[in-house]
């Protein structure tokens, strides 16, 4: 009997083709263990599909925050008192039976019966809204001028075009909430920043020197997190003077988050830094000679980038956070200066959450950029674990 596992002759199958599933096999498992740490990371990342959609969302937030002028119909400072919570606009795409995208006119009237002064839709006052509209001029990146928005009114002196309604001075919600995105991004990034400067150094120390110097360090960070993290902030930002300007006060807001999040930071890059000591590369380092902080930020450091990386993305909602609560209680960032919470600091009266609800809109984008940068932390936190690769 011939033995099915034997190819016949003029088959085309030989024993090469019995053994391509193997040597396929042996081939990743060689490249994997050749392969450098961010090619693992990166590969373990690929299997989180939710990862992979709330790091776009991410991304696409930090794009809103970075073309806002061009991306809101009005600048941060433009307001018209006479549409005091206007309602939303819709917005309707056929007009005398043709194409034509427009929104329609408010009118202030006096309810005869209640006295209350409400927004009615006038049909006669037609405003038609376009793409790559002319409007206000601004500076594109901060240095490039442009007059030119993605959404708006054809003629912005038809009329307001309200989306998402206006708040108490008449400025356009809709538009206010995509230059807050700017403000509370980027103090995200810088707040991590200084967390990231301070944790490192003194998790770094901490952990490397070991000895009365950690138990110092340790005792200095146990005694910042058995303060409650509210009422340490605002006494901080108490001490700000009251005559900075709102660049002075957004710079001074960041290093007072920052004073309070380099301790997690600290307490990671200890025990990263306690992990890896004894390991016979650095020791290999020091018997060479190498210094100190050589051997801590040359050696020891880059082996667990990634998790420091992770760190960090799940470090970002938390400012995000601080600043919204902060400045919701009117302690952190003030008008002028733009922000989610900033925005939210209105939704502190019960009457006009009662009349225009839609204050409350600037909480949405901060719950989606604080549960998608969550995943997305998450994400890289398990690829960054080599037990999960």
């Amino acid at each position: 009997m011939t033995d099915p596992r034997i190819p016949l002759p003029g088959s085309g199958a030989g024993p090469a083709t019995a053994l391509e599933p193997e040597a396929q096999r042996t081939d990743g498992a060689e490249d994997l263990a050749v392969a450098s740490q961010w090619r693992l990371v990166w590969r373990g990342f690929k299997r989180h599909k939710v990862a992979q959609v709330c790091g776009a969302i991410t991304i696409f937030i930090y794009l809103v925050a970075i073309f806002a002028p061009f991306l809101a119909p009005y600048s941060s400072s433009a307001h018209n008192a006479d549409y005091t919570y206007a309602p939303p606009q819709p917005i309707h795409l056929v007009h005398d039976g043709s194409f034509q995208p427009h929104v329609l006119g408010l009118t202030l009237d006096q309810d005869p019966d209640t006295l209350e002064l409400q927004f009615t839709p006038d049909p006669e006052n037609v405003i038609p809204i376009g793409l790559f509209v002319q409007g206000p001029e601004y500076e594109l990146l901060g240095f490039i001028p442009w007059d030119r928005h993605l959404i708006g009114p054809v003629d912005y002196d038809t009329g307001p075009m309200l989306l998402l309604g206006a708040d108490a001075t008449g400025r356009d919600l809709f538009s206010m909430i995509i230059h807050g995105t700017t403000i509370s991004m980027s103090i995200g990034l810088v707040g991590v920043f200084f967390s990231l400067i301070l944790g490192i150094v003194i998790g770094g120390v901490s952990g490397y020197l070991g000895g009365r110097v950690d138990n110092l360090i340790q005792r200095l960070m146990e005694l910042i997190m058995s303060i409650p993290t509210i009422p340490l902030w605002m006494a901080l930002f108490a001490a700000v003077p009251p005559t900075w300007t709102p660049l002075q006060r957004y710079f001074g807001l960041t290093v007072v988050i920052s004073l309070v999040g380099w301790v997690g930071m600290a307490r990671e890059v200890r025990g990263k830094f306690l992990a890896v000591r004894g390991e016979e590369y650095v020791l290999a380092a020091i018997a060479d000679g190498g210094s100190q902080m050589r051997v801590m930020f040359r050696h020891m450091l880059p082996s667990f980038t990634s998790h420091i990386i992770a760190n960090l993305s799940l470090s970002i909602p938390a400012i995000i956070l601080a600043e919204t609560g902060l400045s919701f209680l009117g302690l952190g960032l003030q008008a002028p200066t733009v922000s989610w919470g900033v925005l939210l600091e209105q939704a502190q009266n019960v009457r006009a959450i009662s009349t225009a609800p839609w204050i409350l809109l600037p909480g949405i984008p901060v719950v989606i950029t604080v549960l998608a940068m969550n995943f997305f932390g998450d994400g890289i936190r398990d690829a960054a674990d080599p037990y999960n690769n």
